[in-house]
């Protein structure tokens, strides 16, 4: 934990508009980005976002000062998006948001294997793609990690370990990469 991260939440829980603003800035192209990976929607993942936030002001005041703040609001993003995932299942699709997905084509950003990958993440478990995210996009460590989801580093090593197997399966199936052929010594 920082100083500067203690004063901040500080003065978010003394109810100062700009402390909260601040935190918001700071922490929103996070927030937003790994919403998106998760969720690969935008919208889903700007209203995932606020929801994020709320949770974020709503519990400050159970925020442990010993522990850095990043982690922690990583943490909440991850929930959010799971418990989102897990509500979208369980409600129907409307007819117009499913016309909007057929007619909407995916950014061609060029790259096939960029594409395929995309793909394969879509296709985790959102324990696996959440750990994939925060290690391969945001930088995080594993201690990082660990402590945002409230998993033991063991668990985020072998979910990390199992959606890079996953994603290079995938990638396999389509051939984008080459089988590898394991000879006996």
């Amino acid at each position: 934990m920082t100083d500067a991260d203690g004063l901040l939440v500080k003065r978010c829980l003394h109810g100062e508009t700009m402390a909260m603003q601040a935190l918001v800035e700071r922490f929103h192209p996070e927030v937003f980005g790994l919403c998106v990976r998760i969720l690969h929607h935008r919208q889903d993942a700007e209203d995932v976002a606020q929801e994020v936030f709320l949770r974020i002001f709503r519990s400050l005041k159970r925020w442990d000062s010993k522990r850095p703040l990043r982690p922690w609001v990583m943490g909440i993003t991850v929930n959010r998006c799971r418990t989102w995932i897990g509500q979208k299942r369980r409600r129907p699709e409307p007819v117009d948001y499913v016309e909007e997905i057929a007619t909407t084509t995916p950014v061609d950003d060029g790259s096939e294997l960029a594409r395929e990958i995309q793909a394969a993440l879509e296709g985790l478990r959102v324990e696996y793609r959440g750990v994939f995210v925060l290690f391969h996009e945001q930088g995080m460590p594993y201690e990082e990690i660990a402590q945002a989801l409230r998993k033991p580093v063991g668990t985020v090593k072998t979910w990390l370990h199992r959606a890079r197997l996953e994603i290079m399966d995938h990638l396999r199936r389509r051939g984008m990469v080459a089988e590898v052929e394991h000879e006996m010594p």
